[in-house]
């Protein structure tokens, strides 16, 4: 397989150009949207959703679903592809658990994504704080599973444990890229840190599904994208996903190419053969697109 039937100098925006047709959807349909963004508000919650200007947003809201964003919405390091805003953070809110609980059941989630910002303020990282979460969920919606995808708290392998403790159904981490552009795209992050993240997850519940995922576009070649594929497998990872980066603002790192739908095809079919359960493969998806399905198709083997 080739990356690049379609090609962009160095340096050039290929997200100020015309998106392919590939990438080109239907607006979804209003549907349950101004429901969850009315409860939301309601429950002062934040999803990733919003903050992280999801091209999936509208979709999800329309399905009555969303992934909640805890520990604020300002984030302690600076990736160059993602939206959400580097600031110092708020304090940690203790009632916050029992609020993403209350939105869970209200909105009648049988399966609930929480992620968070990065909180190197913290000492825990805020491992204590997803732990919280998810023992709220489990008091709440104890039908539904759980999903969470953390930060890499700082290499801590206590914080680790603390959040693998408290039983999620999927633990997800994110590569996000290859890493030869890790310096490049995410300043303060390590590669060998994350995937450490993911073994230790492994190392001390084997049973729990590891998930990760990474960004095509940002300028890796196929080769790399395999070499991270097999890196997952090695640590224990069962779930990827892989989707095309798109710029969120004119701050953020340029798009240097658009993938091809069939080249997401091929991957997903590679990474089928690495041994990876479960796979989602497609320009638009995302950590938690249709996370409830990949689920169900991990536990269903």
């Amino acid at each position: 397989m080739s990356f690049g039937s379609t090609t962009y100098t160095h340096g050039e925006d290929a997200s100020a150009q015309r998106l392919p047709e590939w990438l080109r959807r239907p607006l979804a349909t209003p549907g349950q949207a101004r429901a969850v963004e009315t409860l939301l508000g309601e429950l002062r919650l934040k999803t990733v959703c919003q903050s992280a200007k999801c091209p999936n947003r509208g979709e999800c809201f329309a399905e009555g679903t969303a992934t909640f964003l805890i520990m604020g919405d300002a984030c302690t390091r600076d990736c160059r592809f993602c939206a959400v805003e580097s600031r110092t953070p708020e304090p940690l809110d203790a009632d916050e658990p029992r609020r993403v609980a209350a939105a869970a059941k209200r909105m009648g989630l049988a399966h609930v994504v929480v992620t968070a910002v990065t909180r190197d303020d913290v000492s825990d990282g805020g491992a204590a704080h997803f732990a919280a979460v998810i023992a709220a969920l489990r008091a709440a919606v104890p039908e539904a599973t759980i999903e969470v995808l953390t930060s890499d708290f700082g290499g801590s392998e206590e914080s680790v444990d603390v959040v693998a403790a408290a039983r999620p159904d999927v633990f997800n981490h994110n590569i996000e890229t290859v890493p030869r552009l890790y310096e490049h795209v995410r300043p303060g992050a390590d590669y060998q840190r994350s995937l450490r993240v993911l073994a230790r997850v492994r190392e001390t519940g084997e049973q729990m599904p590891t998930k990760s995922g990474l960004m095509l576009g940002l300028g890796e070649t196929a080769e790399e994208v395999r070499d991270v594929m097999r890196d997952l497998r090695a640590v224990g990872a069962t779930l990827l996903t892989l989707g095309q980066y798109l710029r969120p603002g004119t701050t953020h790192l340029p798009v240097d190419r658009f993938v091809e739908p069939d080249e997401f095809t091929q991957l997903e079919a590679e990474a089928r053969d690495l041994g990876f359960r479960g796979v989602a493969s497609s320009p638009y998806v995302r950590s938690s697109y249709h996370a409830r399905e990949m689920c169900q198709e991990t536990t269903s083997r």
